[in-house]
């Protein structure tokens, strides 16, 4: 009896080798075939031109009150440091465009539904993460959107770029309604996260750069996106955030433990096309560093005011100081050093993409105040 377990041990342990090995040389195959959808992709109509006045398409703005996940406050782990001890924030007069990163991984359409119970629900615990180190603003809008499904991106099928285009022109169109509602002499804070991130890129492309727009724009946090220094950064008409003070600027980044296995990223990173028209190659992605608010650069974990460590379901957890460094290496990625225990959503390679934010929570929250309040004594 004994000798038989040893046998099916073994024989698990080969099955499981041979699993991995599988899923290494073919996880790509095998992402493509279990996420991107199969059939044609169809148009879908425009939302109705007023859509947006309905509350009921925002998961967070003014009114919604207690059930506004971006206002959800962590609690805190021994003694972090207050926004107050931080920056000086200008009473919190400024609204904030956020918008969520994929959360409908099905296959059956190319667009989400509005309405999908799962995909929302999922895009409600990422704004309890990432949409809350805003909160400090008197106006933080999250608009619903039939958001591009997660095998949109993992296809060169002409399907997926239109499912794209197709959650774009919703987000745009809420943004519009965004325009139109908050104060014009408010300043502005765009943020988002991976395809959240992607559509405020063609956002500032085509609404904001040479525009008057543009003025009103305190800070932009594209994370957990790459741009490419040379070939997309000129392109958004607002600089890279080169100083913690500094406004009307662009804050980008992608983390990663050590060591660092991005294969993944940087090809396609590299094989992409930048808003130039060009390859991007091997060129530099933008690196800002959220625990120094510059460009590139390392700082310690001293220097972490607070990081968003959730629990396993993501719908709580608590800001713990000092819990992780950042330095910006020469490819444009954030390396944060030994694996942090963070969670179950750890991506291949050390890649930590759901946790962008959640790693800097304090650090967001701060560097948002800071640039807001130089943006208003400018006025």
């Amino acid at each position: 009896m004994a000798r038989k377990f040893l046998y099916f041990v073994a024989i698990l342990i080969v099955l499981v080798i041979a699993a991995l090995i599988v899923l290494r040389i073919w996880s790509r195959e095998i992402a493509e075939f279990t996420f991107v959808p199969s059939s044609e992709f169809a148009e879908q109509a425009p939302l109705e031109d007023n859509a947006y006045q309905d509350p009921a398409l925002w998961f967070s703005r003014p009114g919604i009150g207690l059930d506004d996940p971006a206002r959800w406050q962590p609690a805190t782990r021994g003694k972090v440091r207050t926004l107050s001890e931080t920056a000086d924030p200008s009473h919190g007069n400024f609204a904030v465009f956020f918008v969520h990163p994929t959360s409908y991984f099905e296959s059956a359409n190319w667009n989400a539904p509005i309405g999908d119970k799962d995909s929302e629900e999922l895009a409600r615990l990422y704004l309890r993460a990432m949409a809350s180190p805003f909160n400090q603003a008197n106006e933080i809008w999250a608009p619903r959107y039939r958001q591009a499904t997660f095998g949109a991106f993992l296809t060169d099928k002409p399907e997926g770029e239109k499912a794209i285009d197709a959650a774009y022109a919703d987000v745009a169109q809420a943004f519009a309604f965004f325009l139109n509602t908050v104060g014009k002499d408010t300043p502005i804070v765009l943020a988002g996260h991976s395809q959240g991130s992607l559509h405020l890129l063609r956002l500032l492309r085509e609404e904001a750069q040479d525009k008057p727009l543009s003025s009103r724009i305190a800070a932009v946090y594209i994370v957990g996106w790459p741009v490419s220094v040379e070939h997309d950064l000129p392109a958004l008409g607002l600089p890279a955030c080169a100083t913690p003070g500094q406004y009307g600027c662009v804050m980008s980044w992608s983390s990663f433990a050590e060591p660092a296995d991005p294969v993944d990223l940087i090809d396609a990173y590299s094989n992409s096309t930048g808003f130039d028209g060009e390859q991007r190659g091997d060129s530099p992605m933008l690196c800002s560093n959220p625990l120094t608010g510059t460009i590139g650069g390392e700082a310690g974990r001293e220097s972490n005011l607070g990081t968003l460590v959730p629990n396993s379901s993501l719908a709580d957890g608590e800001l713990v100081p000092q819990a992780v460094p950042a330095r910006c290496d020469a490819r444009g990625l954030l390396l944060i050093g030994e694996p942090p225990e963070m969670g179950n959503y750890v991506l291949p390679g050390n890649n930590y993409h759901v946790y962008d934010i959640p790693l800097f929570w304090r650090n967001v929250q701060a560097d948002v105040a800071a640039r807001v309040d130089a943006w208003t004594q400018s006025r």
